[in-house]
């Protein structure tokens, strides 16, 4: 089972309370951890197996004799215990001299604690740590072959997002030593956003979440996954943090860069909910990039492009609750009339009817948002009106309206000659990652011919046509 180092555990947050001192054995910290014990059993050592950071309050060596207190580290040496750490103050007021000689010249780690921590929440916090490597170490397995491999805490951070974006059950604390270990620590009262990305530096997330004066301020895990870009960020919880990210990338990601951002989750509300961020981050960068944009508003190749899950409600939602099938229902049932019509003749009627109801019905926006005098907006809703036989501010009607245009759009990402796949549940590395022959947008067209890393598989099941 893969362990952690003595310095590693030194650097814990839970041993922080406890005020360690370091006494002897300062060369020998990178020994391995195998697990953590707690005792005070002080007449022979035979219960070790070697690799154990053993816990006690020193009760035992406050009454033990100068020898005995040297034969008792002797023995821990010779079973290869990792590391002693003897809580100082209570039983006994001092690390006896004899103790820490002994441990010097043996080399034996030797920490005093010099305060009070209960040893049950030592030993919890560590031992889960150690099991969250072997875990963690399986899920780095797959991701070896991988050009963006990195050592030390950014695998076990690339593991934990792999996790939390597959939704593996993972314990609170299991995902926080995991964190941990990788670095990433929430501040109080923080929240966390999922974030994925294409032709996004892994420095990026970092430098958006920089606490520097102007910027969002918190802190960032990132990891490249098979070309794309993966993080869980820690932000400030007001005013509004999606907003705040978003215009904080708007302002340092490079052109050509696609960004999918998840909704904002209490750090409190569990690791679960982060990867549900994660993945809501995802499926937004997938239809950002796969799916025609409901507005002509979006920024051409030479800007980021930065997508929310909150703007992608229906499309996220739609996507995950059915296929072809729904989605063509949906249209033809609401839409009927208003798809023969734009069969027959050249218009830009459902497009203009999304557009209206998306911006609350205001003709001022739409008409703006679509480029055309006020007065051909209004040629148009008569139009849209008179085809459907209804009245479009009526809000009984507007739900069922957006959500049938939103389904059209998607049948028009969608291959003709094939179903859409619903929901699937795919290896992090595949979903996140890049294929061939996907569709897309055409301003993302526009960016991938200039920035290759910007690919991404189309939630779409053998789409393979460019828009």
């Amino acid at each position: 089972m893969p362990a952690l180092t003595v310095r590693e555990i030194l650097a814990l947050d839970v041993l922080g309370p406890a005020s360690p001192l370091l006494l002897a054995g300062r060369t020998s910290l990178d020994r391995p951890v195998r697990w953590v014990h707690s005792s005070e059993v002080y007449e022979g050592c035979n219960f070790l197996y070697g690799g154990e950071l053993l816990l006690t309050n020193g009760y035992g060596l406050a009454r033990a004799s100068a020898d005995r207190q040297r034969t008792y580290v002797r023995e821990l040496a010779t079973r290869a215990a990792a590391a002693l750490f003897v809580e100082i103050g209570r039983a006994l007021p001092e690390m006896p001299e004899a103790v820490t000689a002994e441990a010097e010249r043996l080399g034996l780690p030797l920490v005093a604690l010099r305060r009070v921590v209960p040893f049950v929440r030592i030993a919890e916090v560590v031992n889960t740590a150690i099991v969250s490597l072997s875990l963690a170490a399986r899920a780095t397995r797959r991701f070896r072959d991988s050009p963006h491999t990195v050592p030390g805490g950014a695998d076990q951070g690339r593991a934990l997002l792999a996790d939390l974006l597959d939704g593996v059950p993972i314990g609170p604390a299991e995902a926080c030593a995991r964190a941990e270990l990788a670095g990433f620590r929430v501040p109080e009262g923080h929240r966390l956003l999922g974030l994925a990305a294409r032709g996004l530096p892994g420095t990026v997330p970092g430098r958006v979440t920089a606490p520097v004066p102007g910027r969002v301020g918190g802190s960032a895990m990132a990891a490249e996954l098979d070309g794309g870009l993966l993080a869980l960020l820690a932000v400030p919880a007001s005013p509004d943090p999606v907003r705040a990210v978003r215009a904080a990338l708007e302002a340092v990601a490079p052109p050509g860069a696609v960004v999918g951002l998840g909704s904002a989750v209490p750090a409190g509300a569990g690791w679960q909910r982060s990867g549900e961020s994660l993945r809501d981050a995802a499926a937004t960068l997938e239809l950002a990039v796969t799916v025609p944009p409901a507005e002509p508003r979006r920024p051409g190749p030479e800007e980021p492009y930065v997508a929310t899950a909150r703007a992608f409600t229906l499309e996220r939602e739609l996507s995950r609750s059915g296929g072809r099938e729904r989605w063509t229902r949906l249209a033809e049932d609401a839409l009927g009339p208003l798809l023969d019509w734009e069969s027959r003749h050249p218009s830009d009627l459902v497009r203009t009817l999304e557009v209206h109801l998306r911006n609350g019905c205001s003709p001022t926006r739409t008409a703006g948002l679509l480029h055309i005098g006020r007065q051909s907006f209004y040629q148009r809703l008569e139009r849209i009106e008179r085809l459907l036989g209804l009245v479009v501010a009526d809000p009984e009607l507007q739900a069922e309206l957006l959500l049938a245009t939103c389904a059209h759009r998607l049948l028009q990402a969608a291959a003709p000659d094939r179903p859409v796949a619903r929901r699937r549940t795919v290896p992090a590395a595949q979903r996140v990652g890049a294929s061939p022959g996907t569709r897309r947008s055409a301003v993302y067209s526009a960016a991938v011919s200039t920035n290759p890393a910007t690919q991404v598989r189309s939630p779409i099941a053998g789409s393979a046509r460019t828009r």
